[in-house]
């Protein structure tokens, strides 16, 4: 014998139990402000749905209030996701706070920058409430009118030109510390690869943040010992490849992040180079796997949970009209010191 599966109540008949028409069910479930309801049919309304299991669907309270509780991480490059495990950890604490406060978060690409409606057809298309920005380019034609909007958002590092709602660990900053520990332990030629192409805010960020930090040690970085990373361990690996072929005498490379010194550290070690006797080599944010990596990577520090937190409760305090206590969030920069750099560094 079958039986026929329990049908979800519906706010008709929420209604016809409490004696009310279902705008008012919607109105007393969705807490609408200014529905000049008594407290006496709010509970009758409230009782009602209790007794018939009935809670309101996600699609009715988004039409009732306007709001999807939805937001967006938006990455400047679809392959980002496929490759750099910053971005899990920074999705892993977005969604620790939103769910928490009641959000869910989609992931989206902007991969044509050069259209001007990019973010505002993002925004629509998508129904987001509001969004937090990784990574975005200094020729992205749609970010800045989506900055200067009032739109809820949060970058997750300094955007040139705009006083943002931002999380950040400061790109410059993290990058000198490298270079300071390179030329310290008697590094001279340094080459550099970066994570990304240089039009990206936060590859430039690091890139003259190395130069900086040589520059304090009266070393120079000519462009002759830079390359460019696309974010995957496979580009670190040509990078470098292209970098010894150039100048096999160079003693240091400094990686403008962990996803791509994985990749160095390979071609380095296919050459039967020692790390970091002949080749020291460097990262930058600390992945999970840094302090495993053969040898462990010396690295800075860049909380990407962190960051993931801070910036979704920035973002939740402002779509919900509170300002955040803090404008510009910034995580510490730590340097660590591992034995990629240092042959008898001890383990962290």
């Amino acid at each position: 014998m079958t039986t026929e599966p329990s049908k979800r109540a519906t706010a008709r008949q929420v209604a016809d139990l409490a004696g009310v028409s279902p705008t008012t069910v919607s109105f007393v479930l969705n807490d609408v402000k200014g529905a000049n309801i008594s407290p006496a049919t709010q509970e009758r309304v409230r009782a009602a749905a209790e007794s018939l299991g009935y809670a309101p669907s996600a699609a009715a309270r988004s039409l009732v209030s306007g709001k999807t509780k939805t937001v967006g991480l938006v990455v400047g490059h679809a392959e980002h996701l496929l490759v750099d495990v910053f971005i899990p950890q920074l999705l892993f604490g977005l969604n620790q706070v939103a769910r928490k406060r009641g959000y869910r978060v989609l992931i989206e690409a902007i991969e044509d920058v050069h259209r001007s409606d990019a973010y505002t057809e993002l925004v629509h298309a998508r129904h987001i409430d509001g969004l937090v920005l990784l990574n975005p380019r200094s020729d992205d034609q749609g970010l800045g009118a989506l900055l200067s909007s009032d739109f809820p958002t949060v970058t997750l590092g300094k955007i040139p030109g705009f006083d943002t709602y931002r999380v950040y660990t400061n790109d410059r900053v993290g990058m000198r510390l490298i270079a300071a520990h390179l030329a310290e332990i008697g590094h001279t030629k340094v080459g550099h690869v970066t994570f990304s192409p240089r039009l990206f805010f936060a590859t430039e960020g690091r890139l003259k943040g190395m130069r900086q930090g040589l520059a304090d040690h009266g070393l120079e970085l000519p462009d002759s010992l830079i390359e460019e990373g696309n974010y995957s361990a496979e580009s670190g690996y040509h990078a470098a490849n292209r970098l010894l072929d150039r100048h096999p005498d160079l003693t240091a490379i400094a990686c403008g992040n962990d996803t791509v010194a994985i990749g160095v550290l390979l071609a380095v070690q296919e050459r039967g180079l020692r790390v970091p006797d002949d080749v020291a080599v460097a990262g930058y944010d600390d992945i999970p796997t840094a302090r495993w990596m053969t040898p462990p990577l010396t690295t800075v520090r860049s909380d990407a949970v962190a960051s993931g937190k801070r910036s979704m409760g920035m973002l939740a305090d402002l779509m919900e009209g509170r300002t955040p206590a803090e404008r510009h969030v910034r995580l510490n920069e730590t340097l660590l010191v591992r034995r990629s750099t240092v042959a008898d560094a001890t383990m962290d």
